[in-house]
């Protein structure tokens, strides 16, 4: 069945936390507090499949299982195949490791000059600043990192990362991950975003982050201060199906907006989740009406025990031709596969141009209609009436 939504409707409310005050509820540390953490907690809120109980007993030997009651309430408790819960909560599949599949499938490893820091653009490098986050998505790049659950023993270096940064003028662009950034006190984000606006050389900062769509609490006014001091900031979120677009994320985009940083999305094409054209679009629509720009939707990279989330990547394709020309071109995202091994993104498009010769590239629009465009430049068009190709003054001033 198609996918359909109530574009009018923002999910709000409490859920299964009503009874707890509003002042609580609205605190992020609170909600990291009250997280859903093992098998036993999630077992009091609803029923679990053969599968997921297996994957939840699984979980602390791969990535440790980590949901807010904030976004446990966007759950549908009924419904195995709710595309929330598949993100969440473990399954056996990640008990089963392809032969394609990689501990580390970007290859971040071997491009790490010093422990936390990714250098593997030109210009700009990724710094890991913390190995913790709100919530774990299943499907998670980092996992042999994020949460510990793999002894992996990552302890981010902030010096050592920005003593990098400082002795290297081609780097102009730091994005700031992990983990996820927005979990450190806000005196560390303060002292972090600092110390790199004050490296002559780098220009542009960025923060990654699926706080906003985990915890959207700690979004707070304070924090969003230390963005201004600092900005501009810029951030990519992190939203997969367009459930995940609640009210109070929107508002949490709203005060980031306000504060100057300005939004971007990233989704991981998933299967089953938002594989899917209707629901991609829903999606999209939903970011730039909370005043985020769609950004890249990612093929699910080669992490280990996730070929049960990955989608097909001509679904992808699929989906970006049911997006490009049919919606307004700030909704449209470019798919992108991170190349395995540390080849960094690729853009992966629909064909549109069906040939190139000396005299013209031939293409078609999102309608399939072939168009023609010239190559070479000829010269004036020959007139024997020279007043054909003179305009009217008063003509156009009108």
């Amino acid at each position: 069945m198609p996918y359909i939504e109530d574009r009018t409707h923002w999910q709000t409310g409490q859920g299964l936390w009503e009874h707890v005050p509003e002042s609580d509820w609205n605190n992020w540390v609170w909600q990291l507090k009250n997280r859903i953490t093992t098998l036993e907690q999630l077992e009091q809120h609803m029923e679990l499949t053969p599968e997921e109980r297996a994957g939840c007993e699984h979980a602390n030997t791969k990535l440790a299982m980590a949901i807010t009651p904030y976004f446990f309430n966007l759950i549908d408790r009924e419904d195995p195949n709710c595309p929330i819960r598949k993100q969440v909560i473990p399954r056996a599949g990640e008990m089963t490791v392809g032969q394609e599949e990689m501990l580390d499938p970007v290859g971040e490893d071997g491009h790490s000059p010093v422990p936390g820091l990714v250098h593997r653009y030109p210009d700009r490098v990724l710094f890991l600043v913390t190995d913790r986050c709100a919530a774990y998505c299943r499907y998670c790049t980092r996992s042999r990192l994020v949460s510990n659950a793999q002894d992996y023993n990552f302890h981010p270096e902030f010096e050592a990362g920005l003593k990098y940064i400082e002795e290297h003028p081609e780097v102009r662009d730091v994005l700031l991950s992990g983990g996820d950034p927005l979990l450190l006190s806000d005196k560390k984000i303060d002292y972090l975003l600092g110390r790199l606006r004050a490296i002559p050389h780098v220009e542009f900062i960025r923060i990654g982050s699926r706080i906003p769509v985990f915890l959207p609490q700690r979004i707070t006014p304070e924090l969003c201060e230390i963005f201004k001091k600092h900005g501009p900031i810029w951030m990519s979120i992190h939203a997969n199906h367009p459930r995940e677009c609640t009210q109070t994320l929107k508002d949490a985009c709203e005060r980031l907006s306000f504060a100057g940083v300005p939004l971007g999305n990233q989704s991981v094409l998933l299967k089953d989740v938002n594989d899917d054209a209707d629901i991609m679009k829903a999606l999209v629509h939903r970011l730039v009406r909370m005043r985020v720009r769609p950004y890249y939707i990612y093929q699910c990279d080669l992490i280990t025990g996730s070929a049960h989330l990955r989608a097909n990547v001509c679904k992808g394709i699929e989906i970006m031709k049911q997006l490009r020309g049919h919606t307004t071109g700030y909704s449209v995202p470019q798919f992108v596969i991170d190349a395995p091994g540390g080849g960094g993104k690729v853009p992966i498009n629909p064909q549109y141009i069906t040939k190139i010769d000396d005299e013209a590239i031939h293409f078609k629009n999102f309608e399939g209609k072939l168009y023609r465009y010239p190559l070479k430049t000829y010269g004036p068009l020959e007139s024997d009436d020279d007043d054909d190709c003179k305009c009217d003054a008063e003509e156009i001033m009108l």
